[in-house]
C-alpha cells in the first residue's frame, strides 16, 4: 500500500517536501579525515528543494568549482510534521528512508571555512543532493545497523556502518524538531563515513546498503560538458536477486 502524507504519495517526498535538513561531522573518521573537531552537539546545514535531483534528473556542477566531491549518506524522510518531540518518541514520525549523495564543492568549503562564511555555495546549489527511491520504514527495522558503500569506476570509496554515527537517528530528529519545524516529506541527511573524494567527467559512481531486499537505483548524470552515472543498489546477502543494472544517458 502506498503510503501517503497529506494527500501525497511519501514515495515522491522530493515534488513536494520543503526541507533538506543536513547533518555534518557525525562519523569520527570522517571528522578526522576532515581534520575537524568532533563536537558536542550536531553540524546543521540546509540545501533547498530544488536542491533534489531525482533518478533520471542531471547533477549541474557549478562553474565555480573545481573539485566537486562525493558523499554518501542516508537520508531520514519524515512522515508526519514533527516539533520539539523528545528522543523517545522521535521514530514515531519517520516514514522511511533513502540513500542521497551531498555533493560538496570542496574547494569552496575550505575558502568557506578560511573566512568563516556559510557553507552554502559549497553544499546547497541546484541539484546537490541525488536521491534514491523512497524506501517505506518497515524495510529498514533499525537504521542503524546498516553498512553503506560507495564506489567510483569500480574502486571501493566508501564503507561505512550507520552504528558509528556520533549522533543517533532519534538524537538528530529531536534536536532539529526543536530549532526547525520537521514537516512530513521533509529528508534528514545523516552524515557521511570517511572516503568522501572527487568525481570528474565520465566517472561512474556506484552506491548502496548492504543488507536489504528491495533494489533502488540512483542514476544522476553531471552537467557542464561532464557526466557521471551513479548506480545505487541495496544488496541482500546471500540473495539470489541480481543488482539492479544501472542506465545509460
Amino acid at each position: 500500500m502506498e503510503i501517503m502524507a497529506a494527500s501525497r504519495p511519501l514515495s515522491r517526498f522530493w515534488e513536494w517536501g520543503k526541507n533538506i535538513v543536513c547533518v555534518g561531522r557525525n562519523y569520527a573518521d570522517h571528522v578526522r579525515e576532515m581534520r575537524s573537531a568532533v563536537l558536542s552537539e550536531p553540524v546543521l546545514f540546509l540545501k533547498p528543494s530544488t536542491a533534489y535531483a531525482p533518478e533520471g534528473s542531471p547533477i549541474l556542477m557549478p562553474a565555480y568549482t573545481r573539485n566537486l566531491h562525493h558523499e554518501l549518506e542516508l537520508g531520514v524522510v519524515m512522515g508526519k510534521r514533527c516539533r520539539a518531540v523528545p528522543e523517545a518518541a522521535a521514530m514515531d514520525y519517520v516514514g522511511g528512508y533513502a540513500l542521497c549523495l551531498d555533493m560538496t564543492a570542496r574547494d569552496v568549503q575550505d575558502e568557506c571555512k578560511k573566512k568563516g562564511l556559510p557553507w552554502t555555495l559549497a553544499k546547497s546549489f541546484t541539484a546537490s543532493c541525488p536521491v534514491s527511491a523512497f524506501v517505506p520504514k518497515e524495510k529498514i527495522p533499525d537504521p542503524h545497523k546498516l553498512k553503506l558503500w560507495l564506489k567510483v569506476n569500480g574502486e571501493l570509496r566508501q564503507e561505512g556502518e550507520t552504528a558509528s554515527m556520533i549522533f543517533s537517528i532519534p538524537y538528530i530528529i529531536s534536536y532539529v524538531s526543536k530549532i526547525i519545524t520537521l514537516e512530513e516529506g521533509d529528508i534528514i541527511l545523516t552524515g557521511t563515513p570517511k572516503g568522501v573524494g572527487p568525481v570528474k567527467e565520465n566517472d561512474e559512481i556506484e552506491a548502496g546498503i548492504h543488507g536489504l531486499r528491495q533494489g533502488i537505483t540512483l542514476l544522476p548524470k553531471l552537467e557542464c560538458s561532464s557526466m557521471i552515472t551513479a548506480h545505487c543498489s541495496l544488496e541482500l546477502p546471500g540473495s539470489s536477486n541480481p543488482p539492479t543494472s544501472a542506465s545509460r544517458f
